[in-house]
């Protein structure tokens, strides 16, 4: 492993300050606590040694971006990277040391991590299976976490995860970056303040995987990675390689049992969007249908109120609007329709709202507002240092989960699910109800917060 610089007097402060701030802090996080510039060490200018400690914990496809985000942020000196497969680790090095002329740690274990003292912040980008259980014993070594989305694997998973950033007056930021994007806000915002009317339904763009490979080859364990890690607390398959592959199209993403396929891909962040607008971080749907169902065409889940939203349906009436722009069909990844208009959303700065004048709407400090961030990462620094809850906390993560583990458990078995989202407890089905958690392996027990 490499060394890195010894750590100042000054870090000893400020780590305390992390440590003890927090516990302070609680849960409640009134007010903000500002982090003095002399006890990070930048009256001036941030020194190499009174940075936050930073370390990756995956470092596959989803952490090259957070290693070019973090690593020059003026607040952060990224310390330590981990992955169970040799060739991430090599490549998480490469980039760091090309790009930006630093040499860090690495390991295998992320428990070496999380007893690192030079380490204040973790940054999760695991396959899904692992987010909780690196989570919550990364709070409760004292360390923040920004983690990946979805939050958890499983329903129980996610309390435990709440109950942890509490206990531990931890900051804990899931990414469900579109919160931090300006359209994605601004949507939130129009809605909220009624421009469209009340929401009727919702229509989200998840996509699909392919099924796992019908004749999936096993192989002998290679020697560059860690095959028993990698499985952590899912059931034991003998290895192939597809089965590890981190891909987007599919890979580990395909399989049921180190996630909730494309509910836990897509829907995590666009079902936290629907939460987002509907003003409903705090509560839930109550009733999924999964597609099939006495002929139902699509998958879709109901709120208490009568909202439901739709996956991969097309919007009736959104497919005749015409872009101003370049006279082509308009397409969103989300769509919401009131009684008295239409928004759509998505990625790359587009956003389409029917009136048009409220497109550009610019909001008086009467009308209601959400959360401002305009930097997913940055918001979570800024936490760390003032102790503020970020845009996407815990909390917020894991009322979003549940809607994709609760989908995708409708979808499992065929047949609806109804939730009670204040006792956070499946209704009427002993089979569902079971598959709130998973069974464990033996040796990867969810921590105890």
């Amino acid at each position: 492993m490499t060394t890195h610089h010894k750590k100042t007097s000054t870090n000893h402060s400020r780590r305390s300050f992390l440590k003890t701030g927090a516990l302070a802090a609680g849960s409640a996080f009134t007010a903000p606590m500002i982090l003095p510039s002399e006890v990070l060490g930048n009256t001036s200018k941030v020194g190499a040694n009174s940075r936050i400690g930073v370390a990756y914990i995956g470092t596959g496809n989803i952490m090259k971006g957070h290693l070019n985000a973090f690593t020059p942020h003026k607040q952060t000196q990224s310390i330590m990277v981990c992955d169970v497969k040799d060739e991430a680790l090599k490549n998480a090095v490469k980039l760091l040391k090309n790009k930006h002329k630093i040499e860090v740690q690495t390991t295998k274990e992320h428990e070496e991590v999380l007893s690192s003292q030079d380490v204040d912040v973790v940054v999760i980008g695991t396959p899904d299976h692992w987010h909780a259980s690196i989570a919550i014993a990364a709070m409760k070594a004292g360390k923040d976490v920004y983690l990946e989305k979805p939050a958890t694997l499983t329903i129980d998973e996610g309390k435990f995860l709440v109950a942890a950033e509490k206990k531990y007056g931890r900051i804990l930021q899931v990414g469900s970056q579109q919160r931090s994007d300006r359209h994605f806000r601004n949507a939130a915002n129009i809605i909220r303040n009624g421009w469209i009317g009340n929401v009727e339904k919702v229509y989200c763009k998840l996509g699909n995987f392919p099924q796992p490979p019908a004749n999936e080859v096993f192989e002998p364990v290679p020697s560059g990675i860690d095959y028993d890690r990698w499985l952590g607390p899912t059931p034991y398959y003998e290895y192939s390689a597809h089965r590890v592959l981190g891909d987007y199209s599919g890979g580990w993403r395909c399989y049921w049992d180190y996630g909730s396929r494309k509910f836990g891909d897509w829907g995590a962040h666009h079902f936290d969007i629907t939460q987002w607008a509907l003003n409903r971080d705090n509560t839930g749907p109550v009733e999924f249908i999964p597609q099939g169902y006495q002929g139902a065409e699509h998958h879709h889940y109901r709120y208490q109120d009568g909202i439901t939203v739709f996956r991969d349906r097309n919007p009736e009436g959104a497919d005749s609007m015409d872009d101003p722009k370049n006279g082509k069909k308009i397409s969103h990844m989300i769509w919401f329709f009131g009684d008295e208009g239409k928004l759509g959303v998505s990625r790359g700065g587009k956003i389409s709202v029917i009136p048009e004048k409220y497109k550009n709407h610019r909001f008086s400090p009467d009308e209601e507002i959400v959360y401002t961030s305009t930097n997913h990462r940055n918001n979570f620094i800024d936490c760390v240092l003032s102790r503020k809850e970020p845009v996407c906390p815990a909390s917020v993560g894991h009322r979003t989960a549940t809607i994709c583990h609760l989908a995708a458990i409708a979808e499992r078995l065929g047949k609806p699910v109804r939730w009670d989202p204040e006792k956070e407890e499946i209704i009427g089905s002993d089979e569902a109800r079971k598959m709130q958690d998973r069974q464990r392996r033996e040796g990867y027990e969810l921590p105890v917060v």
